[in-house]
């Protein structure tokens, strides 16, 4: 049976720098949700990539004395290589500079032209050089960038203009007629409201002020606007032709999900979708803005000195306790916060605490009783039936939270699990069983430990890959998959453990 695909793109990442723990936030909150549908069996597609064009570009390569090319090669390397130190699972690393990308953006350009949906014009305007964007004189605030909050400037040139306009209506329609295709819902009736119901203004889009972007191939001193150019990078990677879609982009097109920073739904939810209907292709299925990680509550920024990069944070922590913060910390529509205090506290009271310390108390105890066999005895209580209930009822729970992009619940009721282990294991007090010599109840209540903590290292992998693993090793178990989760007792009686290792070290605090 072939099995149901699942497309998951993020933002291309602007080559304008290394990234940090904010921008890196959206590449694992991806990878999650790319993981766990792996893991439900579903073939998956995730792309992820660079941005490399505009103004800004040129500009910082020539600050540096280098080509753009030079200057953008070098950016993409650094964050293709943070994305690595993240186990990120992509399965397309793009580049708004590869050849094959560039020459469909130019037929894409010239079938919108050929259309009647690109007509040559004049543009007068204020735009913002850093966020590549032309603003209106009601949308700048106090002379600046209603995004980033530094000064516009008046510009005029030639430029060739898209007809937003022209699909004012059906995007409109389309958008209260769809409500899961933005979500959050915060950020639908954003756009709805702030953006288009207002009136679409048609959109710039190209240019003639720089040189460094895609040519217009039959109009070569313009270059073609950064977001047309970036934006069809979700269709030109998979195989779309305006004359002749590849069997790859019709099997996993539309894209299921565009994960997204909050900042730029706009682009994705209006210029996007008139794009797509404007090259007659379907629209994806779902646009889903994130909120943002603060350092220290305050927006990060080289200016502000606020800045944390992930890889500094690896080489402190280790890959999956800043996986873990990342995907805990960030609720579903509320910008999340970063410190290294937090980082800490959280790094102790979770990882350490409750799942380090479980797995490691779990397996010595075993080692100590039974010199690490896997056992087992029908000595039941009904104090095991809540357990085994608690622990079996999550996957229906994770599920259901994925399912709705609330990540950060579903790692939560994996964590469940492993808070009603430790809670059990202070109700059944296993080495007070030891002393009593009652050996067949404390076999009874380590195996129902061991099968819980396999239950829920199955249910962790998509968030924190690299400690389940390091779980199934110490079970010394082949039984990882998604299906082997549906009934308790899968842990082979007889099979022996391998020696605790612990999984976290505690932090101890500097006096």
């Amino acid at each position: 049976m072939e099995k149901e695909k699942y497309y998951i793109s993020t933002a291309i990442a602007y080559t304008s720098g290394k990234p940090h723990i904010g921008n890196t936030y959206e590449i694992v909150l991806a990878d999650a949700i790319a993981r766990f549908k792996r893991l439900q069996g579903y073939d998956v597609y995730f792309q992820t990539g660079t941005d490399e064009h505009g103004e800004k570009i040129e500009l910082k390569a020539k600050e540096q004395g280098k080509t753009p090319k030079q200057f953008v090669d070098e950016v993409a390397k650094e964050i293709k290589r943070i994305w690595d130190i993240m186990d990120t699972s992509y399965d397309k690393f793009v580049r708004t500079t590869d050849e094959a990308h560039e020459k469909q953006v130019q037929k894409i350009f010239r079938k919108m032209y050929d259309k009647g949906d690109i007509y040559l014009g004049e543009y007068r305007g204020l735009y913002c050089t850093p966020c590549e964007a032309f603003w209106t004189e009601t949308q700048v605030v106090d002379g600046k960038c209603p995004d980033c909050g530094r000064p516009v400037s008046e510009a005029t040139e030639e430029a060739y203009f898209f007809k937003l306009s022209k699909y004012q209506d059906r995007l409109e329609k389309f958008i209260e007629e769809n409500p899961k295709f933005i979500q959050p819902e915060s950020r639908r009736n954003e756009m709805l409201n702030n953006f288009i119901k207002p009136g679409l203004q048609d959109l710039c889009v190209s240019r003639t002020s720089f040189s460094w972007g895609i040519p217009v191939d039959f109009d070569p001193k313009h270059v073609v606007y950064v977001w047309l150019d970036a934006l069809t990078n979700y269709i030109t990677n998979i195989g779309y032709d305006v004359d002749n879609p590849s069997e790859t982009f019709k099997k996993y097109w539309p894209a299921d999900l565009h994960l997204i920073g909050k900042d730029i739904v706009r682009f994705h939810s209006i210029y996007w979708p008139c794009f797509l209907w404007s090259l007659d292709v379907e629209l994806p299925r779902q646009i889903f803005g994130h909120p943002w990680l603060l350092s220290n509550n305050d927006k990060m920024g080289k200016s502000k000195g606020n800045t944390i990069y992930a890889d500094e944070l690896v080489e402190k922590y280790g890959v999956d306790a800043i996986r873990y913060y990342v995907l805990h910390e960030i609720p579903f529509a509320n910008d999340g916060n970063i410190t290294y205090e937090l980082i800490e506290e959280r790094y102790n009271s979770d990882l350490a605490n409750i799942l380090g310390n479980l797995v490691n108390r779990t397996i010595s105890m075993n080692k100590k009783y039974f010199d690490n066999v896997v056992v087992n005895s029908d000595k039941k209580e009904s104090i095991d039936d809540d357990l085994i209930n608690t622990v079996l009822s999550t996957k229906g729970k994770v599920e259901k939270y994925m399912e709705e992009l609330r990540v950060a619940d579903a790692l939560n009721e994996v964590f469940e699990i492993f808070r009603r282990c430790n809670k059990y294991i202070d109700e059944t007090t296993p080495w007070i069983l030891a002393k009593e010599e009652n050996k067949d109840r404390l076999k009874r209540v380590l195996y129902n430990l061991l099968e819980s903590i396999r239950i829920g290292a199955v249910l962790l992998e998509p968030f924190l890959p690299r400690t389940s693993k390091e779980i199934f090793r110490q079970l010394n178990t082949e039984y990882i998959s998604y299906d082997s989760i549906d009934e308790f007792g899968k842990l082979k009686e007889g099979s022996t453990l391998n020696d605790p290792v612990p999984l976290f070290v505690r932090i101890e605090k500097n006096n």
